[in-house]
């Protein structure tokens, strides 16, 4: 572009006015012009991060892998697969990606493990990216609360081909009193490893989308392990305490008049 100008010719790339905000932020703005269309550079950008969210969301999940990272933070595990049989079947029948197998329903059944407060379910969903990298480094942060909360923790259960939904039906199978999934969220073209948490109280197959608390974006570049963990925390204590979840449940926990034996090992800001 130096030489462009030297010679008194128009630059080919002509830059955004927003060029310095792009430091503060992954999202895809200031991309610049060349005539009418995109930079060559850019182009290529938005090619890679569509290949990796693609990659995300057909990537196998290696439930294996985590098995020994959850034992040895002193939790067992259980692995079970919804009523897609594979990823096509998942992408394209959202209902069988809700309930389980009838394989893993009878493994459940037939294992009763003792009821818990708490059953925590890591599913695929639309990244495994998402969960090999977050859900355990989650939950790592989240033990020391559920301790002081005295909640009983049932097994984890790895779910294969998996939705937000399938969480309410494993738990009612393991009569736990609430459940949290940690699930993969659908990749976006800047966050392809971003990791969902939906908690439900009193789960059963009924349960509405509004009777579930949402913490979304969980990733280092997002909402970090240790504000996630303090704001599921917060949710469950209060869940409990109320006995519901969802809408009626406004997540207040940024406010320390409402902390009671939960609160943040960490500094507000």
């Amino acid at each position: 572009m130096n030489k462009e100008k030297e010679q008194g010719l128009s630059p080919l790339v002509h830059n955004n006015p927003w060029e310095t905000l792009r430091q503060f932020t992954a999202a895809r703005i200031a991309l610049g012009r060349t005539g009418s269309s995109l930079p060559t550079q850019e182009l290529l950008r938005f090619g890679l991060a569509h290949a990796q969210a693609r990659d995300a969301v057909h990537q196998p999940f290696d439930s294996q892998k985590l098995e020994p990272e959850l034992y040895a933070l002193g939790l067992e595990t259980l692995t079970v697969a919804s009523a897609a049989p594979d990823r096509a079947t998942y992408l394209c029948r959202p209902d069988l990606g809700r309930k389980l197998s009838e394989n893993s329903r009878q493994a459940l059944q037939r294992l009763a493990p003792e009821p818990a407060d708490v059953v925590l379910v890591i599913a695929d969903g639309l990244s495994s990216k998402a969960v090999h990298r977050q859900a355990v480094p989650l939950i790592a942060a989240l033990l020391p609360y559920l301790r002081t909360l005295e909640l009983k923790i049932g097994p984890v259960v790895l779910a294969h081909q998996s939705r937000v939904a399938l969480g309410d039906d494993i738990a009612q199978v393991m009569k736990a009193k609430a459940v949290a999934i940690l699930i993969g969220e659908r990749p976006g073209l800047s966050s392809p490893d971003s990791l969902g948490i939906y908690m439900t109280w009193g789960p059963h197959t009924k349960r509405l989308e509004s009777e579930r608390n949402c913490i979304s974006n969980v990733r280092p570049e997002g909402l970090n392990y240790p504000q996630a963990a303090f704001k599921l925390a917060w949710l469950l204590e209060q869940s409990f305490h109320r006995q519901l979840s969802g809408v009626n449940l406004k997540d207040e926990s940024d406010n320390p008049a409402l902390h009671n034996k939960v609160v943040p090992m960490f500094k507000l800001e």
